[in-house]
């Protein structure tokens, strides 16, 4: 196998009658310095495998297994094809799986006015008050950050909640154009999801266990709840009496995000406190008429979007810091991470695989959410943000079985022996598929002609006629 070697060829020709540099002969096999050369075929691949995963061996990293290797054998570019087979470890994968920061951060797109794009979430686990309420059903506007707190059930249904909706948001604010939640099983019913789409309101529901989509409403929720344990005290079961005045307290604040209070931008003033009750000189814009009050709203809206839109770049720019942008395409192959969340039956233990793979992505959301041909077994959303993704390259290497009897591999460099119309029982890849249908191409064109040079067949293609039915009667012509 040397001689005919792109690797060591030469070097074994120089070898016959002296020492080649540092290259010698012994007993026909190659050794630099003591070192046996390994020929371009399986065997490198093999001894790879083998200093990686086998016998004693723990899967180690990329230089410790190459430093097995160069203990005994040597061939160029040795960690290139390290990198690449360790790189396709399915075993690795599964054990040593890490989120790496893939996607940058993109920020929902700025409303145009107040309660016309809303947030929606629950508060549970809450003592249950003596009206027998145990949650809060929190609706946060995007526009004007303006909070409802709205007592309600855990066991709550879908009609239950939208009751509670109309009842408390729509008859103040209007139907929305659009409302962000997360896979909550009220939002994914049927009964919510036909509702809806009937009013001509649009659903956007975020990936699982990615809570960063609706954040807003789960920053609300963490200050509704701090707001909850600086009044009730030892009362817990009083928290339900207290979030009128809670509601107020917040919409009356000033939002870090818009430099505004929320009632102020959703009326065009704020409601007085207690501290409004001393007199103090008139605020001229409460004597305004009604045109210039319209005026004077419409400034403070185009203020407060231009406030938003400016930080929105400062937090993508600070988010982005570190990340990279990973795009998938459908047919792609990726690793998924596996959260104790998403997947608690596969997460029991600490031994138990952090990822699984790979999968095929089916379907490409957006930028940031993909879905994935998940296996049935798992029983989960197959909607996948794309920090819980990785690319994984499906090389042939993948699938093979190394010690499968192949006969003589020789030069793994020079043409292919195998079939290319061959389909093969490994996930076909869109490289593969591209030769596959070359391939093809070629063997009906070299039929055809086959069957055009022949006297004793007749072939008349009349133009605008399938070439295929001509090509089935000249091959059963020819048999």
């Amino acid at each position: 196998m040397y001689a005919d070697d792109a690797d060591f060829s030469d070097v074994y020709k120089a070898c016959d009658k002296t020492v080649f540099g540092k290259f010698y002969k012994h007993d026909g096999y190659l050794f630099k310095e003591s070192k046996l050369c390994v020929p371009s075929c399986s065997m490198r691949e093999l001894l790879v495998r083998e200093a990686h995963g086998r016998g004693l061996i723990g899967h180690f990293d990329v230089k410790k297994t190459l430093d097995i290797l160069h203990e005994h054998f040597y061939w160029p570019k040795m960690k290139k094809d390290v990198n690449r087979i360790c790189g396709r470890c399915i075993t690795c994968r599964k054990a040593k799986f890490k989120v790496l920061p893939h996607g940058l951060y993109t920020p929902l797109p700025v409303p145009s006015e107040p309660w016309v794009d809303i947030f929606m979430d629950f508060v549970l686990g809450l003592p249950r008050t003596k009206r027998g309420r145990d949650s809060i059903f929190v609706v946060v506007d995007r526009f004007s950050k303006m909070a409802h707190f709205i007592p309600c059930h855990k066991t709550d249904d879908a009609t239950n909640i939208v009751d509670l909706f109309f009842w408390e948001i729509v008859r103040f604010h209007g139907v929305p154009q659009s409302i962000v939640s997360d896979r909550d099983v009220k939002f994914l019913s049927y009964f919510w999801k036909v509702l809806w789409r009937k009013l001509g309101t649009k659903l956007l529901f975020s990936t699982t266990c990615h809570p960063q989509t609706d954040g807003q409403t789960e920053v609300v929720n963490r200050t509704l709840t701090q707001f909850l344990r600086t009044v009730v005290h030892k009362n817990l079961k009083t928290w339900e009496d207290y979030l009128p005045f809670i509601e107020f307290a917040y919409n009356r604040a000033t939002h870090s995000t818009t430099s505004y209070f929320p009632f102020e931008i959703v009326y065009g003033f704020n409601p007085l406190t207690p501290l409004d009750l001393i007199p103090l000189p008139v605020d001229g814009r409460s004597s305004l008429d009604g045109q210039k009050k319209a005026k004077l709203v419409k400034s403070l809206h185009e203020r407060v979007r231009l406030q938003i839109a400016q930080k929105n770049e400062r937090v993508a720019s600070q988010a982005n810091k570190g990340r990279r942008c990973v795009i998938f395409e459908p047919g792609d192959w990726v690793w998924v991470h596996m959260h104790k969340e998403r997947f608690p039956t596969h997460r029991k233990t600490k031994l138990h695989p952090r990822g699984d793979g790979p999968f095929q992505i089916l379907e490409k959301i957006n930028d940031n959410a993909y879905k994935v041909d998940l296996l049935g077994e798992y029983k989960v959303s197959a909607t996948f943000n794309i920090y819980d993704l990785s690319p994984f390259d499906v090389g042939e290497d993948s699938w093979s079985n190394l010690f499968e009897e192949r006969g003589n591999d020789g030069n793994q460099g020079g043409p292919s022996l195998k079939d290319p119309l061959q389909v093969p029982d490994e996930p076909i890849t869109r490289s593969r598929a591209k030769k596959i249908k070359e391939a093809m191409q070629g063997l009906v064109q070299s039929t055809w002609d086959e069957a055009s040079k022949s006297p004793t067949i007749k072939v008349g293609l009349k133009e605008g006629e399938p070439i295929l039915i001509h090509l089935i009667q000249a091959v059963e012509d020819m048999t």
